[in-house]
């Protein structure tokens, strides 16, 4: 599965406990990432400062479901359930 273009649900809603360029400590649940663009690609995207983290997320129908609202949704129960582990 490719991912949808300017869907962005995986950059938002998780947490990212390691650095980012423009957000040394990571990024909180349910906050923008600093390096999405307007039109919500990443510019990170085959960078060598990406986050491995964002790196190893790959597209998938159980993540992303069938539309944005359900990658948000999906993403955001699984962090909720990782967070209270």
């Amino acid at each position: 599965m490719e991912c949808r273009i300017g869907c962005a649900a995986c950059c938002i809603a998780p947490s990212i406990s390691s650095a980012i360029p423009g957000m040394p400590n990571g990024k909180p649940t349910g906050v923008r990432c600093i390096q999405l663009t307007s039109d919500n690609k990443c510019n990170l995207f085959n960078h060598k400062d990406r986050p491995a983290v964002c790196s190893s997320l790959k597209a998938s129908h159980e993540m992303c479901g069938d539309s944005n609202d359900s990658a948000f949704l999906y993403l955001s129960e699984l962090e909720r359930i990782t967070s209270n582990s």
